[in-house]
């Protein structure tokens, strides 16, 4: 019996092996030209002006959350309004920076709603943090159109979001920041990765300083500049977030096969369709873009642990994105929140979808979902 696993990313690894020689050579281990030369890459992909490359997505939202609070000085008791269905460190974020997390409601989706953040919105209120659960775009647009009139901030989280494209935009043209993934399982596949992306200087130029300690001039810049500056100030406190050339490598060599892979995931998507009995199995659509990432396949069914066992007894391996995280202790007060995420979750499980699988594999694992659901 083939075992079928949740994530096999696919990686362009002689690619990849011949930009971490020519990194190991000249000793470009640290950030510097490679991490210089995929930031430009990707904003080249995107569209959009600034992209500061970092170690994580989780270290771009914590950056996020800290920039915006010094650029519009929120007070201490500031509100931000987030979703319930996420991985924890895009509510973290907040926490992190002192600031209270509001949770939305999503819609049919996994996403968070127009009507829901509304009804959220307080005098506190200082921001928007959206994520495009799966690669959709959900109602994104509207959200920021939203945003723009109450004057509020919108940080989207684009964790999944890689190649995804409403209108042609990328999701980096609707927030004041974006933050993207590149982690070992994400369609654009590094060991652990992430990009901070903005279309303002000062988002950037602060990004950048709070990334590398707070240092006004990182190492590869006083390089650039002849001989090596041993000379440098700290106006800032800050972090060790940078990303590193080795690991841009394999971003770099990983980029070309974006599209090309997001792709094939949508034509699984379609296979997918073709086989699930929509009256047993309700698939969550991504309805509101050109091109989504496909990042997660999701069904929302009956039965969900049970199926979940019935499958891995197969070999078919599966998850669940994401536990509501008002179900956590550090966000129980918002327990009563959110009543349609927190229906929805119980119901959600995420089958394999990534460039690994044949149009048999998806045709096995449709029919077997059929058949549990049908007894």
């Amino acid at each position: 019996m083939k075992k079928i696993p949740l994530f096999r990313p696919r990686f362009n690894v002689a690619r990849s092996l011949s930009l971490i020689e020519e990194c190991l050579e000249k000793g470009w281990t640290g950030m510097g030209y490679r991490t210089e030369q995929f930031e430009a890459a990707w904003s080249n992909y995107t569209g959009v002006k600034y992209s500061h490359y970092l170690n994580s997505s989780t270290s771009g939202l914590n950056l996020a959350v800290e920039i915006l609070s010094r650029m519009h000085q929120w007070p201490d008791d500031a509100q931000l309004i987030t979703t319930p269905l996420t991985f924890v460190s895009t509510n973290h974020a907040i926490l992190h920076a002192g600031f209270q997390p509001v949770f939305a409601d999503c819609d049919e989706t996994g996403c968070l709603t127009v009507q829901s953040i509304s009804d959220c919105i307080s005098p506190l209120t200082r921001c928007v943090v959206f994520v495009g659960l799966g690669g959709s775009f959900g109602e994104l647009p509207q959200i920021a159109e939203l945003c723009k009139s109450q004057g509020i901030c919108l940080i989207v989280d684009a964790a999944h979001m890689a190649g995804s494209t409403h209108r042609s935009h990328h999701p980096c043209h609707y927030g004041d920041i974006t933050v993207y993934s590149f982690q070992a399982v994400k369609n654009l596949p590094t060991a652990d990765s992430g990009m901070l992306c903005s279309n303002n200087e000062f988002v950037n130029s602060l990004a950048r300083r709070l990334s590398w300690l707070g240092i006004d001039k990182d190492t590869y810049q006083r390089s650039k500049e002849g001989a090596y500056k041993w000379d440098y100030d700290v106006p800032e406190l800050g972090y060790k977030y940078h990303g590193n050339s080795i690991v841009a490598s394999i971003a770099l060599a990983q980029l070309d096969d974006l599209d090309v892979d997001n792709a094939m995931r949508r034509q699984i998507v379609s296979w997918y369709k073709s086989v699930l009995d929509p009256s047993l199995a309700r698939i969550l659509e991504h309805t509101n873009e050109n091109s989504s990432s496909r990042h997660l396949f999701q069904i929302d069914v009956p039965r969900r642990d049970e199926l979940m066992i019935f499958l891995s007894e197969q070999g078919i391996s599966t998850g669940v994105h994401y536990k509501d995280n008002t179900l956590y202790p550090m966000y129980k007060y918002c327990l009563s929140a959110a009543t349609s995420a927190r229906s929805l979750w119980s119901r959600l499980v995420t089958l394999p979808c990534h460039v690994d699988l044949t149009e048999n594999d998806v045709d096995r694992i449709g029919s077997l979902v059929n058949q549990f659901l049908l007894q």
